[in-house]
């Protein structure tokens, strides 16, 4: 059957801003299931109140509403849009979910005459209600553990003192594990089972039988109308039950389940899906296999919308599931639609991986002073990264040097934790970091039996571990002359970095990579085919691998390289990596935005990311997509490879940006702001320097090295005193100190987190306006985007303020130096592309707190409220195909947009909620206003000094 001809507009719901548990992978299903309902020819509408976001865009839906996900502005859109035909709820996550059945009990839906798609309202109430899930399991045969459903405090004490302990504590109808516990012993129960039944919206918990050392697995299913369904990929947790799969380790396709079981579990997914309701779309089915012969199977939950797995799973096909479930949700099946990578095969075609991926989580404990640092049910992490190799060890390296924690793989950087009662504790409790403790065990001589009975972790793994050991240990007993072919060959195809191997090997990186063009040990690069090359692929999407040399007929030795390098002139967008508090999805907002624009100027455009969350590692985003680590080894040889005009790195955060100066040492061209201009700006020193020459005034500062320094500057200053590092985001660091002991202590802590770093010592301006400006420079003229003005007091980091556009308290003095300032700056810089500018503002006159030639997190909040494309403009200027009088600003605004920061601290029920200079938001919504009478500013102002904390 193809396409419900009836449907010609669907309204979209989206997931609103990012909080730990619902992240950008909700942008991206969303952004793609717009693109695919509009090659249909249907109007589009979407609701979501995220500005940083690709898909709240004006580029991609027919209507854009950006507006508090509630009931009443789906009333009011509906009023605006009595030609809506249907709703599609399934691509905004476990938010969009939510408020559709909230519609649905308020008889919205029925009342204007609109259709569900995608998925049927007996299905989620299905799903999100513990007890229904688990009647209907048992009814059709499904394996549940022992379980119960309590409703009160004192029902839950009964079931428990029928279980006994470990058991497990799971609420009805939250997201990301939201006050989900294991509870080991009676002491925690009374306070765990209470945070479960507060976190249910319908105070509802089911109470399990811990399944402590069963192994996890999730599959990812579509399917359609006409009930057929296929699997796309399954994926196994490294870690065993207990931890939240979006907080596990996870790889694909599963490496230790057996093809039987895989078989059952298949059958069993496949009937959960019939079963659970009549619709055609996606599905997430998660299972736990008991780890003995007989590989008994349980059902965890299934979630009838695209999830977190989903992202996952379609970049680690390349078949893109939201895409797909998009057009099955209006009618079309499986085998009407083409997979999007061969291009030729069908969609009912199974994707088969040649290829293994690997996740691995990314947390922020740095920013939550004080908290539980384990991880558990209840998901913590605020980010993912996914490495692609040809096995197993290849893959997980590559997710370890993507994460950006100053590690450079596993071992063999001089990291590892040597004390064993530490290493012990950290796998008995399973931490942040346990993907290098492991190795760390290992290496300190911990029998593999004694790992496995305390973390569970399947066997398999843990001798891949021990296999990459071996191999360290038996490089390090060489030197890099007398290394040979065969040792080295073997450590890159196990994905060990160069620098891995100088550290093994007591030399310099740069004499490894001279050692391997040497010896013609290269990367070669291999397509994401969806089908092991069964079909030909047409999509530029490539991994990196290093292959045994074949023989040619004629005789030549040479491995198979699948990048054909063309002759067009050639852009290279570096991405910004995993998502943490301080750099999200705005970054990703500004790297597609650059490469659409590149391409609007006649440039191939190639982007490098290791995140599998976002847009910009969507396979038809760039004309090439390397799913590789932002990291400076992958991103050379790509260079080497392509030999691009030159590099973005303005648009990637600072993960970008840290890759500058080394960008300039190789001599290869950083499109824009120059390294210098970029290293002037993050150099507190010989910035403050530029701006007594500039004559434009800024807080009284010391820079300082050791605590001794930074004592001797103090008494130059008066307390209280902001404290900074160079060279970070997000306000990593930064601290307001009010006497000498405090700064002592600081300074101490922060040289050790942060080693040779260059510190500024400013003299805090309590009490004063923060505000701050965005502007696109040509290196001649300067155009001033927007001008904020912040709601709370300076001291609270600019990412944690609620922003106001335009100010609405400063005066016409104070708006002239801003504009005046930001121009300087600039210009001074040598700004070629976007600047962000930082100001407080005492008694009127305007004091710089900090400026940043690059793209901020701010932009994509201007470019939506005033409706202008800002970084396609920027990106233009940067490549220097325009001018800034080139373009016709004409900003669109009527009253007031207000950036409005958003918080996980649910997550973290013991910590400091106080808000200070170090950034602590996790997302952003926007909220319009008319007048600064609306009572919604009314509120924010009146609370505006209640969070500041030094």
């Amino acid at each position: 059957m193809p396409k419900n001809t009836k449907i010609k507009s669907i309204l979209i719901i989206g997931s609103g801003p990012i909080i730990i548990g619902q992240a950008c992978e909700f942008d991206y299903s969303g952004s793609q299931a717009i693109r695919s309902l509009k090659e249909e020819g249907i109007e589009v509408t979407l609701i979501n109140s995220n500005p940083a976001t690709i898909m709240t865009d004006p580029s991609l839906a027919d209507n854009v509403y950006l507006k508090p996900l509630t009931t009443k502005s789906i009333i009011e859109i509906l009023q605006m849009h009595p030609n809506i035909d249907a709703v599609l709820p399934t691509m905004g996550g476990q938010t969009a979910l939510n408020l559709c059945i909230e519609a649905d009990d308020k008889g919205i839906w029925k009342d204007f005459n609109v259709d569900l798609i995608g998925v049927d309202i007996d299905a989620i109430n299905i799903t999100e209600d513990r007890e229904q899930f688990r009647k209907l399991m048992i009814e059709i045969g499904i394996g549940q553990a022992p379980s119960t459903t309590a409703t009160s405090f004192l029902k839950g004490k009964e079931i428990a003192q029928e279980y006994g302990f470990p058991l497990v504590i799971r609420p009805s109808f939250t997201l990301g594990g939201f006050g989900a516990s294991i509870v080991y012993d009676k002491k925690d129960f009374d306070d765990l089972l209470s945070r479960g039944l507060e976190a249910s919206p319908i105070h509802e918990v089911i109470i399990d039988k811990a399944l402590l050392g069963w192994k996890e697995y999730e599959l990812e299913l579509l399917r359609d109308s006409n009930d057929n369904v296929v699997i796309i990929c399954t994926i196994e947790n490294m870690d065993p039950m207990g931890i939240h799969t979006g907080d596990s380790i996870t790889v694909a396709p599963a490496m230790t389940l057996s093809d039987t079981t895989f078989q059952r579990m298949r059958d069993m997914a496949i009937h959960m899906m019939r079963s659970i309701g009549d619709f055609a779309g996606g599905c997430n089915v998660q299972f736990a296999v008991s780890p003995d012969e007989n590989e008994d199977i349980i059902a965890i939950e299934i979630n009838p919308r695209v999830s977190r797995s989903s992202a996952l799973a379609s970049k680690a096909t390349g078949y893109p599931i939201a895409k797909i479930a998009a057009k099955l949700a209006i009618g079309y099946h499986l085998d009407e639609l083409k997979n999007q990578i061969t291009k030729t095969t069908s969609a009912l075609f199974e994707p088969t991986l040649d290829y293994v991926i690997v996740k691995i989580p990314r947390w922020n404990f740095d920013k939550f002073e004080g908290s539980d640092r384990t991880v558990g049910l209840q998901m913590k992490s605020v980010g993912e990264v996914m490495g692609i190799g040809r096995c197993f060890q290849e893959a997980l390296h590559k997710a370890t040097q993507s994460l950006e924690i100053k590690r450079n793989g596993l071992g063999a950087d001089g990291k590892g934790e040597k004390d064993y009662d530490t290493i012990i504790q950290k796998l008995k409790y399973p931490s942040w970091d346990r993907v290098f403790v492991i190795y760390d065990a290992i290496q300190m001589g911990i029998p593999l039996s004694r790992i496995h009975e305390i973390t569970k972790i399947d066997y398999w793994y843990l001798k891949q571990y021990e296999e990459l050991l071996t191999l360290e240990n038996e490089i390090s007993t060489n030197k890099l002359a007398t290394l040979s072919y065969e040792l080295l060959l073997e450590a890159k195809q196990k994905g060990f970095a160069d620098r891995q191997i100088a550290h093994m090997l007591g030399c310099w990186e740069s004499e490894v990579k001279a050692k391997r063009t040497e010896l013609d040990i290269n990367r070669v690069y291999k397509l994401v085919d969806t089908c092991a090359a069964e079909f030909g692929a047409q999509t530029p999407y490539y991994y990196s691998t290093f292959e045994n040399k074949m023989i040619t007929p004629d005789g030549v030795r040479k491995s198979d390289n699948e990048s054909v390098v063309t002759d067009r002139k050639k852009i290279i967008v570096l991405g910004s990596g995993p998502n943490r508090i301080g750099q999200g999805i705005e970054f990703d907002y500004c790297c597609v935005h650059g490469v659409l624009a590149a391409r609007e100027a006649g440039y191939e455009t190639i982007m490098i990311n290791c995140n599998p969350e976002t847009v910009s590692t969507d396979f038809d985003t760039a004309d090439k997509l390397y799913f590789e680590p932002v990291f400076w080894e992958h991103i050379y040889d790509i260079i080497e490879h392509e030999k691009p005009e030159g590099v973005i790195v303005q648009l990637g955060g600072q993960t970008a940006l840290k890759l500058a100066e080394k960008l300039e040492k190789w001599g290869i061209k950083i499109i824009g702001t120059s390294f210098e201009a970029l290293d002037l700006a993050e150099d507190r020193k010989r910035f403050s320097e530029l701006l007594l020459d500039l004559k434009i005034p800024f807080p009284q500062y010391g820079t300082a090295t050791t605590a001794d320094e930074a004592s001797v500057i103090a008494d130059t200053l008066d307390f209280p005193i902001l404290v900074r590092p160079s060279y970070v985001l997000g306000g990593q660091g930064m601290k307001i100190v009010i006497n000498k002991e405090e700064l002592e202590t600081h300074v101490v802590s922060l040289l050790r987190s942060i080693p040779n770093n260059v510190l500024l010592l400013d003299h805090y301006l309590d009490g004063a306006i923060e505000c701050e400006a965005d502007a696109i420079c040509d290196g001649e003229d300067v155009y001033i985007i927007g001008i904020m003005e912040h709601i709370e007091p300076c001291g609270v980091h600019s990412g944690d303020s609620n922003a106001t556009l335009p100010p609405f308290n400063l005066g016409e003095f104070v708006m002239q130096q801003i504009k005046d300032h930001t121009k300087r700056i600039a210009l001074a810089l040598k700004t070629v592309g976007l600047i962000n500018v930082q100001y407080a503002v005492k008694d009127d006159i305007v004091y710089i707190i900090e400026a940043n030639p690059r793209a901020s997190r701010t932009v994509p909040f201007i470019a939506k409220a005033y409706q202008e494309p800002y970084v396609n403009y920027a990106t233009k200027v940067m490549l220097g195909d325009k001018k800034v009088k080139d373009f016709n600003f004409n900003p669109q605004l009527e009253g007031f947009a207000i950036k409005q920061p958003v918080f996980s601290f649910n997550k973290f029920p013991n910590v400091d909620k106080k808000l200070g200079p170090e950034m602590k938001s996790t997302g952003e919504s926007i909220l319009f206003i008319d007048s600064l009478k609306d009572d919604q500013f009314y509120e924010l102002y009146s609370r505006r000094k209640m969070y500041l904390n030094k």
